[in-house]
């Protein structure tokens, strides 16, 4: 909520396909002004072009801690003060063993997944915390919880994003500033797929066959929901599964 007489701000980065986008346009239908990061401005603008509210539009890789605190100063400056950022930025590179892996890509995994929303996290917090009042809304993965095969770095940095938002909270006691953490499993309709296997369509295709799995529309529901709940109600964490899909069970290897 906001004490001013203009409609809520919302900040989300990585908005320009996928998940990001899905909740822009539900915020916008809820009547939110928004203000959308992402690193394409080509697909921002169209993105920009098709919301009925209020929509202001940023270039920003968030693993810029520089880019980033500039960014965040413009956009309080243009718009006013933001009352709810959505981290969403994020990647998931290859699915490799790790003693295959590529040093590069856990590298950009850890830069965008963690670096990346701390710089993003630190830009928004303080001003927040100074009007007593604010939410956070940080975009993990199941991945974070249960591991999987190939899974090592980006599970790792999902960790840290459960645990981040989870230590935010012990520190905003006393604080009207919420902070919640959504963990999706399977989603389709999005870039990950794609950037995971580097670009292979077939590859990128293979996870969703024969089933049924989530969109970005329904995690874009359950973020709007999170946030619409009253100001005193925080959650914690959300973790979402189609129902086609479920945790496994150990993994054992018999010596013949």
């Amino acid at each position: 909520m906001t004490t001013s007489s203009k409609k809520p701000l919302v900040a989300i980065t990585g908005a320009s396909s996928g998940i990001g986008a899905a909740t822009a346009l539900r915020f916008a239908r809820g009547g939110f002004r928004l203000a959308l990061m992402a690193r394409r401005m080509d697909k921002l603008a169209l993105l920009q072009k098709e919301l009925k509210t209020e929509t202001a539009i940023y270039e920003l890789d968030v693993r810029s801690e520089e880019t980033v605190g500039a960014t965040f100063q413009l956009i309080e400056k243009q718009n006013g003060p933001i009352d709810l950022l959505i981290n969403n930025a994020g990647c998931g590179l290859g699915l490799d063993p790790a003693f295959e892996s590529k040093l590069e890509e856990w590298d950009l995994m850890v830069q965008t997944n963690i670096n990346g929303l701390l710089y993003c996290t630190r830009a928004a917090l303080p001003p927040m915390v100074a009007r007593n009042q604010g939410h956070i809304i940080n975009l993990g993965s199941v991945a974070g919880t249960y591991p999987y095969p190939g899974g090592n770095v980006y599970g790792a940095t999902k960790a840290f994003v459960h645990q981040f938002t989870l230590n935010l909270r012990a520190d905003l006691i006393g604080k009207n500033v919420r902070v919640s953490c959504i963990e999706p499993g399977l989603v389709s309709g999005t870039e990950f797929s794609v950037v995971r296997f580097r670009g292979d369509q077939e590859k990128a295709a293979k996870p969703y066959e024969k089933i049924q799995p989530l969109h970005p529309e329904d995690i874009a529901e359950v973020i709007y929901f999170c946030h619409a709940l009253p100001p005193h109600v925080n959650i914690n964490t959300v973790e979402i599964m189609p129902v086609a899909q479920a945790s496994g069970p150990f993994a054992f290897h018999r010596a013949t």
